[in-house]
């Protein structure tokens, strides 16, 4: 692989307080120790033994996600040889479950992958709430956990800011700018192993030659290996290579919107995506540029379309309140 460059770096006295100063950012950073005072990383500083013990006597029997990978996937998640179906089954397990199978794992020289994926803990772990938490942080981001093994998930991007918190074992992060997408084969929009459109070109091979121009997105990339108590934040539509290094790995992570009223009012830019592709791609190609003309001109500020308006009649360009976006929701239902 391509030599990368680090990401940028400060500790956690000098990060930015809230998570709006955070979403100031266009560029990942990584703040060292942010969460080094929770009793998870402490119990995982300690052992992985003691940190499974401490996850599993919290555990309130819900069931969340987990995915098994055969051995032969080599812990990458992603698509089977066919293309047909996933290299994983899926499967509904609680915590205590999947830190039992985990510590089964560690003891095989060559075991599956296991990886519990995105799990609100609110659900399944509800009394670390109170005592692990991020200064700035509002009740209304909820934080999720992410527990398993030596599993990699291929670069793939998120609509939301995202502040990763590393609380077992140890994670490398490999980041790529949003205009890296074409260099990235990302696979299906709509046929994704976990949700989100992955990367199908492993980055430990960047000699394939399916993938010529994965060397141009490795040159351009940014990497940071993180230790518990670290954390990342990854701004929106970064694409993000996650390799998993220990026989126990764990984080914890915040999704938000700065600019939502709450996160149940939270917009999705990925539904536009998939729109504009159903009712743009296929016009002829004088229509299509027409329209990337006024998607300029409203939506990416290419002119001022608010100047020679009355503030009263700036409507859907404006500012919305929350009864006005649902009223505009409703409009554009209407086209569909």
């Amino acid at each position: 692989m391509n030599a990368a460059t680090a990401i940028d770096e400060c500790t956690a006295a000098e990060a930015l307080a809230t998570l709006q100063g955070f979403a100031g950012r266009t560029t990942p950073l990584v703040i060292r120790g942010l969460c080094r005072d929770w009793p998870l990383v402490h119990q995982a500083l300690t052992s992985d033994t003691a940190f499974a013990r401490y996850l599993a006597a919290h555990d309130s029997g819900a069931a969340v996600d987990a995915l098994l990978l055969e051995v032969e996937a080599e812990g990458v998640i992603g698509y089977n040889a066919a293309f047909d179906g996933f290299n994983f089954t899926h499967h509904r397990i609680d915590i205590r479950g999947g830190l039992q199978r985990l510590a089964q794992y560690s003891r095989q020289a060559q075991a599956p992958g296991l990886a519990i994926q995105s799990a609100l803990i609110a659900d399944c772990l509800p009394g670390l709430l109170t005592d692990h938490v991020v200064p700035g942080v509002p009740d209304t981001v909820q934080p999720r956990i992410w527990i398993g093994n030596r599993v990699t998930t291929p670069a793939h991007f998120d609509e939301y800011h995202n502040l990763a918190c590393v609380v077992c074992g140890r994670r490398r992060f490999t980041l790529f700018p949003p205009e890296q997408v074409a260099n990235l084969y990302i696979g299906p929009l709509d046929f994704a192993p976990t949700g989100a459109a992955i990367g199908v070109a492993r980055l430990d091979r960047p000699d394939d030659p399916r993938y010529p121009r994965l060397r141009e997105a490795l040159a351009a990339s940014v990497v940071a290996e993180l230790a518990p108590g670290d954390a990342l934040y990854i701004p929106p539509l970064w694409w993000h290579h996650v390799a998993s290094l220990a026989r126990l790995n764990a984080l914890v992570n915040y999704w938000w919107q700065p600019h939502a009223a709450d996160t149940e009012r939270a917009h999705t830019a990925l539904g536009c995506l998939l729109h504009c592709i159903l009712a743009l791609r296929s016009l002829p190609p004088v229509e299509r540029e027409a329209w990337r003309g006024l998607l300029d001109h409203y939506v990416f500020a290419g002119g001022d379309p608010l100047a020679h308006i009355p503030a009263a009649r700036h409507g859907v360009l404006g500012a919305l309140d929350a009864d006005q976006i649902d009223a505009l929701r409703e409009r554009i239902r209407g086209y569909l």
